[in-house]
């Protein structure tokens, strides 16, 4: 019995241990591969640094007449869902009558044993 439970202990601290390692050296040898991917996909997008420059420029540009066009969008949106809100309001005020009707116009339910 007793080296089942040593078998059992071992067992279990060597998938642990193993796991740990094998989790760092996964880490550590994907994490250098994201570097030299990045740097390769870099050099396709971009084969001469005046071309980075020009990028680097444009994004400036988009994003800064992007900002107008995002605050439109924003207060549409908040347009939209005040009707939206609106229109729930209003269907749950009809429900509510007509659940009231229904109720109102039902008659209680007779035992059969009196």
């Amino acid at each position: 019995m007793n080296q089942r439970d040593g078998f059992a202990g071992g067992f279990l601290a060597g998938a642990i241990v193993g796991g740990v390692v094998g989790g760092i050296l996964g880490a550590l040898i994907t994490s250098g591969r994201d570097m030299e991917t990045i740097a390769q996909e870099d050099a396709k997008l971009t084969p001469n640094p005046k071309d980075t420059k020009k990028a680097e420029t444009k994004r400036r540009q988009l994003t800064a007449s992007d900002s107008e066009s995002i605050e439109t969008a924003r207060r549409s949106l908040e347009d939209k869902i005040a009707q939206l809100n609106q229109t729930i309001d209003e269907v749950r005020e009809q429900l509510g009558n007509v659940h009231q009707t229904y109720t109102e116009g039902r008659e209680e339910p007779t035992s059969l044993h009196e």
